[in-house]
């Protein structure tokens, strides 16, 4: 078994989609099993690359399941420090693939970048263990969308704009979205704008500044399966 730790949110995981396919390709008979939130398994399973996940609200989440198999290969894809890769050691994977954090006993693997796009990161760190990967492989397969909940409001052709993050200064301002959302709006695209039931008014900022219609906000409609799907 080869055991993933990521145990952050939708971005994070959608940034590690070509690391996790690089995996995919190289170890094809070996389940490979995702350590992230319970919450994040609709995306997982879009990905099409995990087995299964195995819930890790956070960083303290405390050991493992006493079901988790012993894993052949463990994989950091989480970040550098020494909490991660010490819940990583925690599961004692025959082998891991870190970056080097010699404070947790982890001496040998790539050095971190500060500066360095995540996409491109996880890539780099597998390349220098072996293992070829390609930043560019970002492409999810198509999943149909709950029409029960969007009720046919997600015609073919769509473009989704997501203005939300978990942190406020991690955020576009609104502004910009509105401006690319605007944009893609003169250009022919449907564009709808999703988020959370917090963030409804944040995407009503943005499709208003925008231009786009009442309907085009889908945020607060979906659920983590639905906003896979779209």
């Amino acid at each position: 078994m080869i055991l993933v730790l990521r145990a952050l949110g939708i971005g994070d995981l959608c940034a590690a989609v070509p690391a996790l396919r690089a995996l995919r390709a190289s170890y094809p008979k070996e389940e490979l099993v995702l350590g992230a939130p319970g919450w994040l398994a609709p995306f997982a399973e879009l990905t099409g690359l995990a087995d299964g996940l195995v819930p890790v609200p956070d960083l303290g989440a405390g050991p493992w399941p006493a079901d988790v198999t012993r894993p052949a290969l463990g994989v950091n894809l989480h970040g550098r420090g020494p909490e991660s890769h010490e819940l990583l050691a925690a599961a004692r994977p025959a082998r891991m693939i870190a970056f080097s954090c010699p404070s947790a006993g982890h001496s040998c693997g790539p050095l971190w970048r500060d500066d360095e796009h995540e996409v491109y990161r996880w890539c780099r760190l597998l390349r220098w263990y072996g293992i070829p990967a390609e930043p560019g492989d970002l492409s999810l397969p198509r999943s149909p969308v709950r029409a029960a909940v969007l009720a046919g409001a997600a015609p073919a052709g769509m473009t989704v704009v997501h203005p939300g993050a978990k942190a406020a200064d991690r955020r576009w301002p609104p502004e910009r979205f509105a401006t690319v959302a605007g944009a893609l709006g003169g250009d022919g695209h449907r564009v709808v704008v999703t988020g959370s039931p917090a963030e409804v008014p944040l995407a009503e900022e943005v499709a208003g500044e925008a231009g786009l219609p009442a309907d085009a906000v889908l945020a607060g409609r979906t659920d983590t399966g639905t906003l896979a799907a779209l």
